[in-house]
């Protein structure tokens, strides 16, 4: 499994609120059961989004989304089972919004 690629959400229960999560979690750790994600979900749903570098935005089929890097969570590998793209461009994006998470700088 590649670090920084989207997947789709596979459970129905969540997928319309958050219907793609990010793998970022190392691929030197790819023996264990689980991965670490960040969820997205559509622009549209949040009503402001005054912590931009937290929570990067996307396009995807020209729709605009937000990774919601304060609900990292982790997932079992066989939810990651239908990749869409890479966002390895967003990667310094998404590791600043991981470290402000953490450290708040």
């Amino acid at each position: 499994m590649a670090q920084f690629t989207l997947y789709e959400n596979q459970n129905p229960d969540s997928k319309e609120t958050y219907p793609y999560f990010v793998d970022v979690q190392c691929n030197l750790l790819d023996s264990l059961n689980s991965r670490l994600v960040i969820p997205l979900t559509q622009h549209r749903n949040l009503e402001k989004t005054n912590i931009n570098n937290l929570c990067p935005q996307v396009t995807l089929n020209d729709e605009s989304f937000v990774l919601l890097t304060h609900q990292m969570t982790n997932v079992p590998m066989s939810a990651l089972k239908s990749p869409v793209t890479t966002i390895e461009h967003l990667r310094g994006e998404i590791l600043e919004a991981i470290d402000i998470l953490i450290t708040g700088i």
